[in-house]
């Protein structure tokens, strides 16, 4: 069986649209009611985890468009009040994001991206590993954390990967 051609830019980029569209699924049934509830004392309010990883699509955003971030210019991450402003915020970031992936050149992919502060440098890593870990990594785990927050809270669970106990028909999404 002969496969399509993929670039090396549709492999790269292969599962953002899925992971940004199961993401919205689970920011979609978090409950605004509960947004100041934590699980244990240590733990981000569901609220401020939300925020996060609705930030974070901001985050894959910069480090797709440009070869640095400087913590000491960049603005500060934003909580939200509401599911209204939560979803305004992803869907803003995620066009934004779609955007960036659409203009960006292959031929930057491998270049070192920087983390500073000002003059203090931070970080240097590899954009493909900063991409891959620092964002796409990182959002799939904390969206894990809201999964078990929504479980925590008894609202039905989303389909994932695969189905759930809430959504016993079996998907592979």
């Amino acid at each position: 069986m002969d496969l399509p051609s993929q670039s090396a830019k549709d492999v790269a980029f292969a599962d953002l649209e899925r992971e940004l569209a199961v993401t919205r699924t689970v920011l979609e049934r978090l409950p605004e009611e509960h947004y100041g509830w934590k699980a244990h004392e240590k733990s981000m309010s569901l609220g401020d985890l939300a925020s996060h990883v609705a930030n974070l699509v901001e985050w894959m955003r910069v480090t797709i468009a440009q070869d640095e971030l400087d913590a000491a210019t960049a603005p500060p991450p934003k909580g939200v009040k509401d599911k209204a402003e939560l979803l305004a915020r992803f869907d803003g970031y995620a066009a934004a994001l779609r955007l960036a992936v659409a203009r960006f050149d292959m031929a930057d992919y491998g270049r070192e991206w920087t983390m500073r502060r000002g003059e203090q440098v931070m970080v240097v890593r590899p954009r493909p590993l900063v991409y891959r870990v620092w964002c796409i990594n990182h959002l799939i785990h904390h969206r894990g954390q809201l999964c078990v927050y929504l479980r925590l809270l008894n609202v039905p669970v989303p389909t994932v990967y695969f189905n759930t106990a809430d959504d016993p028909t079996w998907v592979f999404a």
